[in-house]
Protein backbone atom coordinates (compact mmCIF):
# COMPACT_ATOMS: atom_id res chain seq x y z
CA UNK A 1 0.00 0.00 0.00
CA UNK A 2 1.52 3.30 -1.02
CA UNK A 3 1.30 6.44 1.06
CA UNK A 4 -1.24 9.15 0.17
CA UNK A 5 0.02 12.06 -1.88
CA UNK A 6 2.05 10.55 -4.71
CA UNK A 7 5.82 10.60 -5.17
CA UNK A 8 8.19 12.57 -3.01
CA UNK A 9 8.57 15.38 -5.48
CA UNK A 10 4.88 16.27 -5.19
CA UNK A 11 5.29 17.57 -1.63
CA UNK A 12 6.09 21.27 -1.29
CA UNK A 13 8.65 22.39 1.24
CA UNK A 14 7.13 23.46 4.52
CA UNK A 15 7.30 27.11 5.44
CA UNK A 16 8.40 28.40 8.76
CA UNK A 17 5.60 30.91 9.38
CA UNK A 18 2.90 29.69 11.73
CA UNK A 19 0.05 31.99 10.75
CA UNK A 20 -3.17 30.91 9.11
CA UNK A 21 -2.98 31.30 5.35
CA UNK A 22 0.54 29.85 5.18
CA UNK A 23 0.94 26.33 3.84
CA UNK A 24 2.16 23.83 6.39
CA UNK A 25 3.63 20.36 5.94
CA UNK A 26 2.78 17.80 8.63
CA UNK A 27 4.81 14.63 9.04
CA UNK A 28 3.47 11.41 10.57
CA UNK A 29 6.07 8.97 11.88
CA UNK A 30 4.64 5.45 11.70
CA UNK A 31 5.76 2.78 14.15
CA UNK A 32 5.02 -0.95 13.65
CA UNK A 33 1.52 -1.91 14.73
CA UNK A 34 0.11 1.62 14.30
CA UNK A 35 -3.61 2.07 13.74
CA UNK A 36 -4.76 2.96 10.23
CA UNK A 37 -7.90 4.49 11.76
CA UNK A 38 -5.81 6.77 13.96
CA UNK A 39 -3.63 7.87 11.06
CA UNK A 40 -6.60 8.31 8.74
CA UNK A 41 -8.46 10.56 11.17
CA UNK A 42 -5.57 13.01 11.39
CA UNK A 43 -4.91 12.98 7.63
CA UNK A 44 -8.58 13.44 6.80
CA UNK A 45 -8.88 16.38 9.21
CA UNK A 46 -6.09 18.23 7.41
CA UNK A 47 -7.53 17.39 3.99
CA UNK A 48 -10.96 18.54 5.19
CA UNK A 49 -9.45 21.81 6.40
CA UNK A 50 -8.17 22.48 2.89
CA UNK A 51 -11.71 22.09 1.54
CA UNK A 52 -13.29 24.27 4.22
CA UNK A 53 -10.62 26.97 3.90
CA UNK A 54 -10.76 26.73 0.10
CA UNK A 55 -6.97 26.72 -0.18
CA UNK A 56 -4.11 24.24 0.08
CA UNK A 57 -3.21 25.17 3.66
CA UNK A 58 -1.92 21.74 4.74
CA UNK A 59 0.02 18.90 3.15
CA UNK A 60 0.86 15.61 4.86
CA UNK A 61 3.68 13.11 4.50
CA UNK A 62 4.32 9.75 6.14
CA UNK A 63 7.70 8.80 7.56
CA UNK A 64 9.17 5.52 8.83
CA UNK A 65 12.36 4.92 10.77
CA UNK A 66 14.26 3.62 7.73
CA UNK A 67 12.05 4.50 4.76
CA UNK A 68 10.77 0.94 4.40
CA UNK A 69 7.09 -0.10 4.59
CA UNK A 70 5.50 -0.28 8.03
CA UNK A 71 2.88 -2.89 8.89
CA UNK A 72 -0.24 -1.58 10.62
CA UNK A 73 -2.13 -3.41 13.36
CA UNK A 74 -4.64 -4.68 10.79
CA UNK A 75 -1.85 -6.30 8.77
CA UNK A 76 -1.69 -3.77 5.93
CA UNK A 77 1.83 -2.62 5.01
CA UNK A 78 2.03 1.09 4.20
CA UNK A 79 4.95 2.45 2.15
CA UNK A 80 6.00 5.83 3.61
CA UNK A 81 7.16 8.78 1.57
CA UNK A 82 10.37 9.19 3.59
CA UNK A 83 12.67 7.75 6.20
CA UNK A 84 14.01 9.80 9.10
CA UNK A 85 17.23 10.49 7.20
CA UNK A 86 15.65 12.16 4.16
CA UNK A 87 12.45 13.66 5.58
CA UNK A 88 11.82 17.26 4.47
CA UNK A 89 11.46 20.30 6.69
CA UNK A 90 8.23 19.84 8.66
CA UNK A 91 6.00 22.31 10.45
CA UNK A 92 4.45 19.60 12.63
CA UNK A 93 5.54 16.09 13.59
CA UNK A 94 3.29 13.34 14.97
CA UNK A 95 4.32 9.91 16.21
CA UNK A 96 1.65 7.30 15.43
CA UNK A 97 1.89 4.08 17.43
CA UNK A 98 -0.33 1.62 19.26
CA UNK A 99 0.32 -1.36 21.52
CA UNK A 100 2.51 -2.69 22.96
CA UNK A 101 3.74 0.48 24.63
CA UNK A 102 6.93 1.60 22.83
CA UNK A 103 10.17 0.97 24.72
CA UNK A 104 13.33 2.77 23.66
CA UNK A 105 15.80 -0.06 24.34
CA UNK A 106 13.65 -2.86 22.93
CA UNK A 107 12.54 -0.96 19.84
CA UNK A 108 15.82 0.81 19.04
CA UNK A 109 14.37 4.31 19.19
CA UNK A 110 17.50 6.25 20.18
CA UNK A 111 17.85 7.66 16.65
CA UNK A 112 14.15 8.54 16.59
CA UNK A 113 14.42 10.36 19.90
CA UNK A 114 17.31 12.47 18.65
CA UNK A 115 15.44 13.21 15.43
CA UNK A 116 12.34 14.28 17.36
CA UNK A 117 14.33 16.56 19.67
CA UNK A 118 15.96 18.21 16.67
CA UNK A 119 12.63 18.68 14.85
CA UNK A 120 10.93 19.99 17.99
CA UNK A 121 13.28 22.99 18.01
CA UNK A 122 11.71 24.38 14.85
CA UNK A 123 8.34 22.63 14.46
CA UNK A 124 5.23 24.52 15.45
CA UNK A 125 3.64 21.37 16.84
CA UNK A 126 4.87 17.99 18.09
CA UNK A 127 2.28 15.31 18.77
CA UNK A 128 1.62 11.72 19.72
CA UNK A 129 -1.28 9.59 18.50
CA UNK A 130 -2.27 6.32 20.18
CA UNK A 131 0.70 5.54 22.41
CA UNK A 132 2.82 8.17 20.66
CA UNK A 133 2.89 10.22 23.87
CA UNK A 134 5.15 7.56 25.38
CA UNK A 135 7.72 8.10 22.61
CA UNK A 136 7.61 11.87 23.12
CA UNK A 137 8.06 11.42 26.87
CA UNK A 138 11.02 9.08 26.32
CA UNK A 139 12.55 11.74 24.06
CA UNK A 140 12.18 14.32 26.84
CA UNK A 141 9.61 16.41 24.97
CA UNK A 142 6.66 16.29 27.38
CA UNK A 143 8.14 17.59 30.63
CA UNK A 144 5.70 20.03 32.23
CA UNK A 145 3.00 19.29 29.64
CA UNK A 146 -0.36 17.57 29.89
CA UNK A 147 -0.54 14.45 27.75
CA UNK A 148 -2.73 11.43 27.22
CA UNK A 149 -2.69 7.96 25.67
CA UNK A 150 -4.83 4.84 25.88
CA UNK A 151 -6.24 4.50 29.41
CA UNK A 152 -4.61 1.09 29.96
CA UNK A 153 -1.12 2.67 29.78
CA UNK A 154 -1.71 5.92 31.68
CA UNK A 155 -0.34 4.78 35.03
CA UNK A 156 2.70 3.22 33.37
CA UNK A 157 3.55 6.49 31.61
CA UNK A 158 3.00 8.50 34.79
CA UNK A 159 5.24 6.21 36.83
CA UNK A 160 8.07 6.33 34.27
CA UNK A 161 7.91 10.10 33.60
CA UNK A 162 7.02 12.09 36.70
CA UNK A 163 7.45 15.43 34.89
CA UNK A 164 4.57 14.60 32.51
CA UNK A 165 1.04 15.47 33.62
CA UNK A 166 -0.80 12.36 32.41
CA UNK A 167 -4.56 12.69 31.97
CA UNK A 168 -7.33 10.25 31.09
CA UNK A 169 -8.90 12.63 28.58
CA UNK A 170 -9.59 11.69 24.98
CA UNK A 171 -7.03 14.24 23.77
CA UNK A 172 -4.85 17.04 25.10
CA UNK A 173 -3.72 20.27 23.44
CA UNK A 174 -1.09 21.88 25.68
CA UNK A 175 0.76 24.72 23.97
CA UNK A 176 2.80 23.06 21.20
CA UNK A 177 2.14 19.48 22.32
CA UNK A 178 -0.82 17.52 20.97
CA UNK A 179 -1.60 14.00 22.17
CA UNK A 180 -4.60 11.70 21.84
CA UNK A 181 -5.69 8.16 22.57
CA UNK A 182 -5.92 7.03 18.97
CA UNK A 183 -8.81 5.67 16.86
CA UNK A 184 -11.36 8.43 16.20
CA UNK A 185 -9.78 10.68 18.87
CA UNK A 186 -7.20 11.80 16.29
CA UNK A 187 -10.01 13.37 14.24
CA UNK A 188 -11.41 15.19 17.29
CA UNK A 189 -7.99 16.45 18.31
CA UNK A 190 -7.06 17.75 14.88
CA UNK A 191 -10.43 19.47 14.38
CA UNK A 192 -10.09 21.14 17.80
CA UNK A 193 -6.55 22.28 16.97
CA UNK A 194 -7.63 23.58 13.57
CA UNK A 195 -10.43 25.46 15.32
CA UNK A 196 -7.85 27.14 17.56
CA UNK A 197 -5.84 28.21 14.50
CA UNK A 198 -8.64 29.29 12.21
CA UNK A 199 -11.60 29.99 14.49
CA UNK A 200 -14.54 28.08 15.93
CA UNK A 201 -16.51 28.49 12.71
CA UNK A 202 -13.97 26.36 10.85
CA UNK A 203 -14.18 23.67 13.54
CA UNK A 204 -17.96 23.58 13.24
CA UNK A 205 -17.76 23.37 9.45
CA UNK A 206 -15.38 20.43 9.79
CA UNK A 207 -17.75 18.69 12.19
CA UNK A 208 -20.48 19.05 9.57
CA UNK A 209 -18.06 18.05 6.78
CA UNK A 210 -17.43 14.70 8.48
CA UNK A 211 -21.08 14.17 9.45
CA UNK A 212 -20.31 14.19 13.17
CA UNK A 213 -23.02 14.84 15.73
CA UNK A 214 -20.56 16.82 17.81
CA UNK A 215 -16.89 17.43 18.49
CA UNK A 216 -15.67 15.80 21.68
CA UNK A 217 -14.22 18.35 24.08
CA UNK A 218 -10.61 18.20 25.20
CA UNK A 219 -11.71 17.50 28.79
CA UNK A 220 -13.93 14.57 27.83
CA UNK A 221 -12.80 11.35 29.50
CA UNK A 222 -11.96 8.13 27.74
CA UNK A 223 -14.66 5.49 27.77
CA UNK A 224 -12.64 3.05 29.80
CA UNK A 225 -14.44 0.26 31.65
CA UNK A 226 -16.15 1.75 34.69
CA UNK A 227 -14.06 -0.22 37.19
CA UNK A 228 -10.80 0.89 35.60
CA UNK A 229 -11.95 4.49 35.08
CA UNK A 230 -13.12 5.03 38.65
CA UNK A 231 -10.86 2.55 40.41
CA UNK A 232 -13.85 0.74 41.89
CA UNK A 233 -13.32 -2.44 43.85
CA UNK A 234 -17.01 -3.33 44.11
CA UNK A 235 -18.67 -5.27 41.30
CA UNK A 236 -22.13 -4.11 42.40
CA UNK A 237 -21.09 -0.46 42.47
CA UNK A 238 -19.53 -0.82 39.02
CA UNK A 239 -22.78 -2.30 37.72
CA UNK A 240 -24.80 0.51 39.32
CA UNK A 241 -22.68 3.23 37.67
CA UNK A 242 -22.92 1.43 34.33
CA UNK A 243 -26.72 1.41 34.63
CA UNK A 244 -26.71 5.14 35.33
CA UNK A 245 -24.48 5.90 32.34
CA UNK A 246 -26.70 3.81 30.06
CA UNK A 247 -29.90 5.56 31.23
CA UNK A 248 -29.19 9.30 31.25
CA UNK A 249 -32.25 10.23 29.18
CA UNK A 250 -34.70 8.31 31.35
CA UNK A 251 -33.18 8.18 34.85
CA UNK A 252 -33.84 5.09 36.92
CA UNK A 253 -35.03 5.54 40.52
CA UNK A 254 -32.43 4.65 43.14
CA UNK A 255 -34.63 1.80 44.36
CA UNK A 256 -34.70 0.26 40.87
CA UNK A 257 -30.93 0.50 40.51
CA UNK A 258 -30.45 -1.16 43.89
CA UNK A 259 -32.86 -3.95 42.96
CA UNK A 260 -31.18 -4.53 39.58
CA UNK A 261 -27.72 -4.93 41.16
CA UNK A 262 -29.03 -7.09 44.01
CA UNK A 263 -28.70 -4.85 47.08
CA UNK A 264 -30.98 -2.71 49.21
CA UNK A 265 -31.19 1.04 48.74
CA UNK A 266 -29.35 1.61 52.00
CA UNK A 267 -26.57 -0.76 50.98
CA UNK A 268 -26.22 1.02 47.62
CA UNK A 269 -25.99 4.40 49.35
CA UNK A 270 -23.26 3.04 51.63
CA UNK A 271 -21.30 1.75 48.61
CA UNK A 272 -21.49 5.13 46.86
CA UNK A 273 -20.50 6.99 50.01
CA UNK A 274 -17.60 4.64 50.72
CA UNK A 275 -16.09 4.61 47.21
CA UNK A 276 -17.28 7.85 45.59
CA UNK A 277 -18.11 10.02 48.62
CA UNK A 278 -21.48 10.82 47.08
CA UNK A 279 -25.12 9.73 47.29
CA UNK A 280 -26.37 7.77 44.26
CA UNK A 281 -28.93 10.44 43.35
CA UNK A 282 -26.37 13.24 43.38
CA UNK A 283 -23.84 11.20 41.42
CA UNK A 284 -26.52 10.40 38.83
CA UNK A 285 -27.51 14.08 38.56
CA UNK A 286 -23.87 15.04 38.01
CA UNK A 287 -23.59 12.56 35.12
CA UNK A 288 -26.69 14.02 33.48
CA UNK A 289 -25.62 17.64 33.94
CA UNK A 290 -22.13 16.89 32.61
CA UNK A 291 -23.62 15.38 29.47
CA UNK A 292 -26.00 18.32 29.11
CA UNK A 293 -23.11 20.76 29.29
CA UNK A 294 -21.22 18.91 26.53
CA UNK A 295 -24.31 18.93 24.32
CA UNK A 296 -24.86 22.66 24.87
CA UNK A 297 -21.26 23.41 23.98
CA UNK A 298 -20.86 21.04 21.08
CA UNK A 299 -24.23 20.58 19.32
CA UNK A 300 -26.99 22.74 17.87
CA UNK A 301 -29.78 20.96 19.77
CA UNK A 302 -32.25 23.34 21.41
CA UNK A 303 -31.94 23.92 25.14
CA UNK A 304 -35.23 22.11 25.74
CA UNK A 305 -34.09 19.13 23.64
CA UNK A 306 -30.87 18.92 25.64
CA UNK A 307 -32.69 19.09 28.95
CA UNK A 308 -35.28 16.47 28.06
CA UNK A 309 -32.60 14.25 26.52
CA UNK A 310 -30.67 14.31 29.78
CA UNK A 311 -33.62 13.32 31.93
CA UNK A 312 -35.00 16.65 33.12
CA UNK A 313 -38.79 16.88 33.18
CA UNK A 314 -39.09 20.50 31.99
CA UNK A 315 -37.12 23.49 30.82
CA UNK A 316 -37.37 25.19 34.23
CA UNK A 317 -36.25 22.01 36.04
CA UNK A 318 -33.22 21.80 33.75
CA UNK A 319 -32.40 25.51 34.07
CA UNK A 320 -32.57 25.50 37.88
CA UNK A 321 -30.42 22.36 38.22
CA UNK A 322 -27.88 23.71 35.71
CA UNK A 323 -27.59 27.07 37.47
CA UNK A 324 -27.14 25.36 40.84
CA UNK A 325 -24.28 23.26 39.44
CA UNK A 326 -22.45 25.68 37.12
CA UNK A 327 -23.47 29.14 38.35
CA UNK A 328 -25.27 30.15 35.14
CA UNK A 329 -28.22 29.01 33.06
CA UNK A 330 -28.14 26.81 29.95
CA UNK A 331 -29.07 29.85 27.85
CA UNK A 332 -26.08 31.76 29.21
CA UNK A 333 -23.87 28.74 28.46
CA UNK A 334 -25.06 28.73 24.84
CA UNK A 335 -24.60 32.52 24.59
CA UNK A 336 -20.99 32.24 25.78
CA UNK A 337 -20.35 29.68 23.06
CA UNK A 338 -21.88 31.92 20.38
CA UNK A 339 -19.80 34.90 21.51
CA UNK A 340 -16.60 32.86 21.43
CA UNK A 341 -17.48 31.67 17.92
CA UNK A 342 -17.97 35.23 16.63
CA UNK A 343 -14.75 36.45 18.25
CA UNK A 344 -12.59 33.57 16.98
CA UNK A 345 -13.93 33.27 13.43
CA UNK A 346 -11.44 34.96 11.07
CA UNK A 347 -12.72 37.09 8.24
CA UNK A 348 -12.37 35.62 4.76
CA UNK A 349 -9.68 37.11 2.57
CA UNK A 350 -10.88 38.79 -0.67
CA UNK A 351 -9.50 35.81 -2.61
CA UNK A 352 -11.43 33.34 -0.44
CA UNK A 353 -14.63 35.40 -0.75
CA UNK A 354 -14.33 35.48 -4.54
CA UNK A 355 -13.60 31.75 -4.72
CA UNK A 356 -16.54 30.98 -2.45
CA UNK A 357 -18.87 33.10 -4.62
CA UNK A 358 -17.69 31.34 -7.78
CA UNK A 359 -18.22 27.96 -6.14
CA UNK A 360 -21.74 28.92 -5.04
CA UNK A 361 -22.66 30.17 -8.53
CA UNK A 362 -21.49 26.93 -10.04
CA UNK A 363 -23.76 24.87 -7.79
CA UNK A 364 -27.02 23.70 -9.45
Amino acid sequence: MSTPGGPKGDYPSARREGTPGTRQCHGFVLLPGFSLLSLGGALDALAGANEVLEELAYTSVTVSLDGRPVRAACGTALAPAYGLADAPVLDAVFVVSATPLPEAARDGHSVLHGWLRERAQSALVVGGIGTGAAVLAQAGLLGGHRATLHWAHGSQLADAHAAVVVSSNVYEIDRTRLTCTGATASLDMMIAWLGQRHGERVAQELVAHFGLERLRARDERQRAPVAARLGLGSARLTEAVSLMEANLGEPLPTEDIARLVGVSRRQLERLFKQHLDELPSRYYAELRLSRARRLLQQTSQSILQVGLGCGFSSGSHFSNAYRARYGHTPREERSQRASAWREQAPARTPQQTAAHAQHSEAMP
